[in-house]
C-alpha cells in the first residue's frame, strides 16, 4: 500500500498498537532543556533510571539570561538552579550535556540540527513544542509534555495515537525580500492556528525545494503555531550535504549505509494525504501580523483590518479586543506602527543565514530603537563574529549576546515592558508572550532588522539591495 512519509518512519518505530488506537513507539533521540530539571528527582523518586543514557542529550537554554557566560552571571533562584541541576544529572546518569560554556551549547532546536543529532527517518522528542523544527531534516519530531518526558527517560518509548496526514505544497518561487519566515505566516494565515490539528504536515512544492535547510526549519519550527505537532519535509541531496561530517553523523561504511536509506523517505507518488492545501509562493509577500495570534499576519504594504467587515460576530468580537489590545486602528497601514523594542533570535530565526539576512539590511545604518541580537549556539555565534557579522550590530548600536531563548519567552528575565511594543523574529506572539501587558509582533529577520533601523515596521524590499 502506498505511504506518505510520515507514514513509512511512524511504522518502522511502532512496537505494538492497542485496540484503542494508540501506538507504542520506539524512541530514537530524546532532547531535554532546563526547564525539566525536575523529573530527574521525580524519576528516581518513582525508582526508575534513565533507560538508554547515550540517546538523551540536554541542552540549557529557556532560563539563560544572554548576558550570562557562566553559572555565577545567572541570578540565584531558579533559573540558576535549572540550569544546574541539569549539568549534575547529567554527570549522575551520563547524559551528554552541552554545558552553557561549552561552545556547542544554544537553543536546544539549534543545537540538534547542528550536531547530527537530528537525522532523517528518526523518532526524536523533546519537551518542547517546538520539536517540529527538527522535521526539516526528515524525520518525525514530536514536542511532548513532562509526563511523557519522564516515560521516555524511562523506557526510550512513547504512546501516541497516529495524526491523520496533510500535504501543504507551495508553487511558484518567492520573490525579491521574501524568505522562509514570510512562508509560514502565510501558511497559518491561510489555514488558521487550528488547521492542523490532528494532522502531521509535509510540507513540498517548488519554493520549499528550493528553499535551503535552514529555511526549512523555521518553517518546520511554527507548525505548532498552525495546530500540528509535527511538521517534516523530504530530505534530499541538500539534507545530505547539511549532516555530512556532523559530530553525531553516521561515519564511513555507516555514512553509506544511511544515505542509501535517506535516498528512500519520500511519500510515494500514488500517496493519499487526508488534506491537501496548496499556495501560490509567488504571492506571498514580507509579512507582519497585527494581532495577538500567528495567524492575524497581512504583508506590510496592508492595513490593519477593520472587524466591522468580519460577518462572525464571535470572531468579530476577538478581532476587536486583539486590536484594542495591540493598540492599533482599523485601517492604519501596518508601516505606520511603531515599535520600542526588536529582537533577533529564537529557535525560529537566530542560526546563521537569519543574521546575515539581518546584517544586510543594517550595515551602514544605525538602529532607532533597543535591538538584542541572539545567536542560536555558540558556534553560530562564532561563524558569526568569524564573518563581522557581530561588527555591523555593534557598530548600528544594537546588542550581540549570548546564546540562548532570551525574549522569545518571559522565562530569563529578558522581556518588554507593559505597553511595549516589539518586532520579533519569534514565533509566538500571544498575550503576555514577551512581558506582561506587552505588543509582540512577528516578522522575518529582515523585517526586524528594517524595524529597528527605521524605528517602524518597514517593507524591506525598500531597503535592501537587489542582486
Amino acid at each position: 500500500m502506498a505511504q506518505t512519509l510520515f507514514e513509512k518512519i511512524w511504522h518502522e518505530h511502532a512496537i505494538v498498537t492497542r485496540e484503542d488506537g494508540n501506538t507504542l513507539l520506539y524512541v530514537d533521540r530524546h532532547l531535554i532543556h532546563d526547564l525539566h530539571f525536575r523529573l530527574f528527582d521525580q524519576l528516581k523518586a518513582a525508582g526508575h533510571s534513565i533507560r538508554e543514557p547515550d540517546k538523551l542529550f540536554g541542552v540549557p537554554d529557556h532560563s539563560l539570561p544572554t548576558t550570562a557566560k557562566t553559572l555565577a552571571d545567572i541570578p540565584a533562584g531558579e533559573m540558576r538552579e535549572a540550569v544546574e541541576v541539569l549539568e549534575s544529572a547529567s554527570k549522575e546518569h551520563n547524559f551528554t550535556h552541552f554545558s552553557m560554556t561549552d561552545d556547542r551549547h544554544g537553543i536546544v532546536h539549534v543545537v540538534g540540527p547542528e550536531q547530527g543529532i537530528t537525522l532523517p527517518g528518526l523518532l526524536l522528542v523533546c519537551g518542547d513544542s517546538h520539536t517540529s523544527t527538527h522535521g526539516a531534516l526528515g524525520c518525525i519530531a514530536l514536542g511532548i509534555g513532562a509526563t511523557e518526558v519522564q516515560h521516555v527517560l524511562a523506557t526510550q518509548t512513547l504512546w501516541q495515537r497516529q495524526p491523520k496526514s496533510m500535504r501543504i505544497t507551495i508553487t511558484g518561487e518567492l520573490g525579491f525580500g521574501v524568505t522562509p519566515k514570510d512562508v509560514v505566516l502565510a501558511i497559518i494565515r491561510e489555514i488558521g492556528t487550528a488547521g492542523g490539528t490532528g494532522y502531521a504536515i509535509e510540507y513540498a512544492g517548488p519554493v520549499i525545494d528550493a528553499m535551503s535547510v535552514e529555511g526549512r526549519m523555521t518553517i518546520c519550527n511554527m507548525t505548532i503555531e498552525a495546530g500540528s505537532r509535527c511538521g517534516l519535509i523530504a530530505p534530499d541531496d541538500k539534507s545530505i550535504a547539511y549532516i555530512e561530517g556532523r559530530p553525531y553523523a553516521p561515519k564511513d561504511a555507516e555514512w553509506d549505509k544511511a544515505t542509501n536509506y535517506w535516498q528512500t523517505l519520500k511519500s510515494d507518488n500514488d500517496a493519499v494525504f487526508d488534506n491537501e492545501v496548496v499556495i501560490d509562493g509567488n504571492a506571498i509577500a514580507p509579512m507582519v501580523t497585527w494581532g495577538n495570534s500567528p495567524q492575524w499576519a497581512l504583508p506590510i504594504t496592508d492595513t490593519v483590518p477593520d472587524p466591522a467587515s468580519e460577518p462572525d460576530a464571535s470572531m468579530r468580537a476577538t478581532m476587536a479586543a486583539a486590536i484594542d489590545y495591540m493598540d492599533i486602528k482599523p485601517g492604519m497601514p501596518l508601516s505606520e506602527i511603531a515599535v520600542d523594542m526588536v529582537f533577533i533570535g529564537s529557535c525560529t530565526n537566530s542560526r546563521i543565514e537569519d543574521l546575515r539576512a539581518a546584517a544586510g539590511v543594517v550595515q551602514g545604518r544605525r538602529a532607532k530603537v533597543r535591538t538584542l541580537v541572539v545567536p542560536g549556539s555558540g558556534l553560530v555565534k562564532k561563524q558569526a563574529e568569524a564573518e563581522g557579522l557581530d561588527k555591523i550590530f555593534i557598530d548600528a548600536g544594537m546588542e550581540w549576546r549570548e546564546p540562548g531563548c532570551s525574549m522569545c519567552l518571559a522565562v530569563n528575565g529578558e522581556t518588554l515592558e507593559a505597553g511595549q511594543r516589539s518586532a520579533s523574529t519569534s514565533n509566538r506572539n500571544f498575550r503576555g508572550r514577551q512581558g506582561v501587558g506587552s505588543r509582540t509582533h512577528l516578522v522575518s529577520p529582515a523585517m526586524a532588522a528594517a524595524a529597528a533601523v527605521m524605528g517602524k515596521f518597514t517593507d524591506v524590499r525598500d531597503l535592501a539591495e537587489r542582486t
